[in-house]
């Protein structure tokens, strides 16, 4: 059974814009910031919106979506930063290997940015830091909810939710035990804008013991 429209016949072209080598800077970091910057002037629903990918303990891929809140360029302790449960599937999954890939998927304009690299933990103090400027409504959540795990419906999780908030009511609300944060620290760039033709530019930035080199991948 096919479902919706044809998807082989739905396209179109690209080719408002390039990238060349000539143009781009010595380090990945700068183009970051200005494409990051270019999306949020655009107006596109959540900028910092990122795709985690990941690989279970028994070889599974897997990926999802989660929210950028940090980001330190060009140093030792360089890398994007994130929040999550640590007991979620993707924690146990950086917990076994800790090698992952993040893709931010800039569309409107036609460009998406590939990330390779390596999860660290954060420290406790950086996860309380963030966590005190969360809403409160997000900390309460993050105490009701067993990330990824199986639960008997939505009127568990509400159940869950309200008991969370007579636990903590009247009183400020720390962090879940299971609660942390992670910097991935690249060890790769990729940056693609689209072109016309299927010609993409794909721009490759691979971290080495002297710097960033740069090559072109062929679309």
């Amino acid at each position: 059974m096919t479902i919706g429209p044809d998807l082989a016949a739905l396209r179109r072209e690209y080719g408002e814009q390039g990238l060349v080598e000539a143009a781009v800077p010595p380090s990945p970091w700068p183009l970051w910031q200005s494409w990051f910057d270019a999306v949020s002037d655009a107006g596109v629903h959540e900028p910092n919106a990122m795709v985690v990918a990941t690989v279970d303990p028994d070889g599974s891929p897997s990926a999802r979506m989660v929210l950028l809140k940090g980001v330190v360029a060009d140093g030792p302790d360089d890398g994007f930063t994130f929040f999550t449960n640590t007991a979620s599937r993707k924690g146990e999954a950086l917990a076994a290997e800790p090698r992952c890939a993040l893709l931010f998927p800039w569309h409107p304009l036609e460009r998406q940015v590939r990330v390779e690299g390596t999860a660290h933990p954060l420290s406790a103090d950086q996860v309380a830091a963030y966590f005190a400027t969360r809403p409160r409504g997000a900390q309460v959540g993050a105490w009701a909810s067993p990330q990824s795990q199986v639960v008997d419906g939505r009127a568990e999780l509400d159940r869950r939710y309200a008991e969370a908030e007579d636990r903590f009511a009247g009183a400020e609300v720390p962090v879940p035990p299971a609660w942390g944060g992670y910097r991935v620290q690249p060890s790769s760039f990729e940056f693609w804008q689209g072109r016309a033709g299927r010609m993409h530019d794909r721009l490759r930035y691979a971290r080495t013991s002297s710097g960033w080199e740069l090559t072109r991948l062929a679309p």
